[in-house]
């Protein structure tokens, strides 16, 4: 029998909102995005969520995202993200994700965050969870800035096969691996363990679970990730280059209603 390993999507698993809204605010801020931007990417998030891993809903959203990417320099990318995580939006992280993470880790389990988020986004929250792995999607680099090309999109059946090389350079047995998500696009994932379980799970991944006899959680207590994980040390994460996260425009959207509602408040 070789290790195991527990893979754990992130967002609406291990967090509780999507990890996109980080970025809208700022990214829009620093003109990298735009209004134009914010109908297109709403309507790719959609797409996601409802296609969930057909092949041409995720090829057109990767496609999209490479080129929403396509000349923004890397550094200030990483300088927008780090303010947003530290600074202007403070993660939330589902206080029984926290618990169960450091379950497997006690008992001796590798934990891998498994995300179609790119690693800028990822490697902050965790590091802040002591997560040693993530599998992310990678954008290209030329010059100091994303080509617009897209070298692994970690989604669907691409996170299987990026957990099954990490499998087997790591000697994990996926019959003894734990794997968690939310949603059906994350069907793959969860099939190619012994021990798949749903969280907060979507209509469609409830109806399977139900029907597999799969474990469903349910996590409801969201709490800051430096306020329970404070005093826990950093670990760092094997990662690759940032993957602009499915859905950044909810956090641009919102960020509008809130300065328009404020304007209106002013105005009355």
């Amino acid at each position: 029998m070789g290790r195991s390993a527990a893979f754990f999507d992130l967002d609406k698993t291990v967090i509780a909102k999507s990890s996109a809204l980080a970025f809208g605010r700022p990214f829009y801020r620093d003109g990298l995005i735009t209004r134009q931007d914010v109908v297109k990417s709403a309507y790719a998030q959609l797409m996601f969520r409802l296609g969930g891993t057909d092949e041409q809903t995720m090829a057109r959203t990767r496609d999209y995202l490479a080129a929403l990417c396509k000349g923004w320099p890397v550094e200030q990318v990483r300088q927008v993200v780090t303010e947003a995580l530290h600074e202007l939006i403070h993660p939330y992280v589902y206080a029984e994700a926290a618990a169960l993470i450091e379950h497997h880790q006690t008992e001796g389990r590798d934990v891998v965050l498994v995300s179609a988020s790119g690693e800028e986004m990822v490697r902050p929250i965790g590091e802040l969870l002591g997560v040693t792995d993530v599998i992310a999607t990678r954008m290209s680099v030329t010059d100091g800035r994303y080509n617009g090309e897209v070298e692994f999109y970690a989604a669907g059946p691409s996170k299987v096969s990026a957990v099954e090389e990490l499998a087997g350079r790591r000697g994990y047995d996926l019959t003894e691996s734990y794997a968690y998500s939310d949603s059906i696009s994350d069907r793959p994932l969860l099939e190619c363990v012994g021990h798949p379980t749903a969280v907060n799970p979507d209509r469609a991944l409830r109806k399977l679970a139900t029907e597999q006899g799969w474990p469903i959680l349910e996590f409801r207590r969201p709490v800051p990730v430096g306020r329970r994980l404070r005093d826990r040390p950093a670990v760092p994460v094997a990662a690759a280059a940032l993957g602009v996260g499915v859905g950044v425009a909810i956090g641009v959207a919102w960020y509008g209603r809130h300065r328009r509602s404020r304007a209106l408040g002013t105005a009355t």
